[in-house]
């Protein structure tokens, strides 16, 4: 590299310095370190069971609970002031247990069960614990306005504070058909109910249009639940946790709360996708970089393959070229002058046994009175071999030697 050149680097080089340290400068002016505190997803129980955060208030307010995926009544047999609180589809249980959770509750248990959601299909299909209530269930296609029905939400009263929307889009249901008066009733009027507790026995049986109320799903936070790391689920909005404890009631701190609910496990693939990507974006990266590498680059089309020909001219004429190719022109040229030869031995062996320019001087005489006479110089340079690498030479030569053949 030349000194001009060597000073174009250095000067870039400086220049690059000094924007480094300009930068450098500017953001140790205008960086301010802070403190900010992120919740970590939830894993484990807290991940999987929808009912978590009311089993922790139920502990912290010394209520004995446990928490299940099934019911289990052969393993977890139920006492007479204990609860059940069944937040999976009441259609999921078995008609056994249907009828043993109907006995249980007659000797003073309290059960608390939904209806099931509003987009599934019920039609004639059985309703465990429903069916032996008299309850009615409310499909959308029932009511006068099956979209009002649809986005319709009751209203939950906390003293001092906004109203907490409750029961949106769940099915309501009537209870006309059932043998004793309810203790408490939530709807009617214009529309169905969402809610009822009905006598049965010494125990009740609550119907709730559904229990999303209960569940960590995300609310209004509540300060009163920051303690235990959960105030911003639904539970934890103040109507929320007050009805909440107003269902539970019949046998609060009597016996134990057994909240049975379906795991909320999330999608793999979700998961993956929300929370992995750090992992499979730089390995689908290299992937694809790999296929790239091994993929046939894009071009134009390749011409259809020659199709297999066996003509015996082409193929001499192909081993000519190969032959002169590789530099072998002078045997080339040495085979037709032989074979030149050879045909002029048979046909005039006087001429084939002269050299030189005798030889020369009678093959001009005898070519001259052809109808098509080989000039003299044609011939004398055709008998002697051509310039090394001269081609036109080489074609010449060789052609005046195929015609002088051809015409002894």
């Amino acid at each position: 590299m030349n000194r001009a050149g060597l000073s174009l680097v250095g000067a870039g080089a400086a220049l690059l310095i000094v924007l480094v340290l300009i930068v450098g400068a500017l953001w140790r002016r205008d960086y301010h370190k802070v403190e900010e505190t992120v919740a970590a997803a939830r894993s484990g129980e807290a991940a999987s069971n929808p009912l978590y955060v009311l089993k922790l208030a139920l502990q912290r307010d010394k209520v004995k609970v446990e928490a299940r995926q099934r019911l289990q009544l052969s393993t977890h047999p139920l006492q007479a002031r204990d609860t059940v609180l069944i937040y999976r589809d009441p259609r999921t249980l078995a008609a056994s247990e249907a009828e043993a959770l109907l006995g249980w509750v007659e000797r003073g248990g309290h059960l608390i069960v939904r209806t099931p959601p509003l987009q599934d299909q019920v039609g004639d299909s059985p309703l465990p614990v429903l069916d032996a209530l008299g309850i009615t269930l409310l499909d959308a296609s029932d009511a006068a306005d099956p979209e009002y029905l649809r986005n319709e939400c009751v209203g939950l009263y906390e003293r001092g504070l906004e109203p907490q929307q409750v029961f949106c889009s769940a099915r309501r249901f009537y209870f006309y058909n059932s043998d004793a008066d309810p203790d408490y009733a939530w709807g009617g009027e214009d529309s169905a109910y969402v809610y009822v507790r009905l006598p049965r026995g010494k125990g009740h049986v609550d119907v709730l249009a559904d229990l999303d109320f209960l569940s960590n799903r995300t609310g209004t936070g509540n300060p009163l639940l920051d303690s235990i790391g959960m105030g911003d689920d639904e539970i934890a909005a103040p109507a929320n946790a007050a009805f909440a404890r107003q269902v539970l009631a019949p046998n609060y701190r009597a016996g134990t709360v057994h909240l049975i609910y379906a795991a909320e496990v999330p999608k793999l693939w979700k998961t993956l996708l929300r929370d992995s990507w750090m992992a499979w974006l730089p390995l689908l990266l290299c992937l694809l970089g790999w296929l790239w590498q091994r993929t046939q680059r894009f071009g134009p089309l390749r011409p259809a393959p020659a199709l297999e020909r066996r003509s015996l001219l082409e193929h001499i004429v192909a081993s000519g070229e190969h032959v002169y190719r590789y530099g072998y022109g002078p045997r080339l040229y040495e085979s037709a002058r032989r074979a030149f030869i050879a045909r002029l031995r048979r046909r005039d062996p006087y001429a084939a046994a002269l050299g030189g320019e005798p030889q020369i001087a009678l093959l001009i005489e005898r070519f001259k009175a052809d109808p098509a006479p080989i000039a003299p110089n044609d011939i004398r340079d055709a008998l002697t071999p051509p310039p090394a690498r001269d081609h036109a030479a080489f074609r010449a030569r060789i052609a005046t030697l195929i015609r002088m053949r051809n015409r002894l």
